[in-house]
């Protein structure tokens, strides 16, 4: 899962606990999560908020806009990418996801070989 947040962004502050758990609950079975912050997010602000909640995954800081643009030039936060076990994007999501369908969609790919 590729997940672009911002600090600033309260729907993005929100679903975190959320995105911290789909992590925990997938994580030893090969699930992955990065955490990519928006140009405009102070990089202070990202690494105390990643520090003080104890993030359990990578977080990483897009300073120039380039990650954001390499996925389609992503500009609403939060957008959420799955992907698959090749590297394709299976699912975009605009706005908190609907958990308990991504959980659903998550141990479908997990089980392809």
């Amino acid at each position: 899962m590729v997940n672009f947040w911002a600090t600033s962004c309260t729907t993005c502050v929100a679903e975190m606990p959320e995105i911290v758990a789909t992590h925990n609950k997938f994580k030893d079975k090969g699930y992955e999560t990065l955490a990519v912050a928006m140009r405009y997010d102070p990089p202070s602000y990202v690494v105390n908020f990643a520090q003080t909640r104890q993030l359990p995954f990578k977080v990483a800081i897009d300073n120039t806009g380039a990650v954001a643009r390499a996925w389609g030039d992503v500009q609403l936060t939060p957008t959420t990418f799955l992907v698959n076990k090749r590297g394709e994007i299976v699912k975009r999501y605009v706005g908190a996801p609907n958990f308990a369908e991504l959980h659903q969609l998550i141990e479908k790919l997990l089980a392809e070989s």
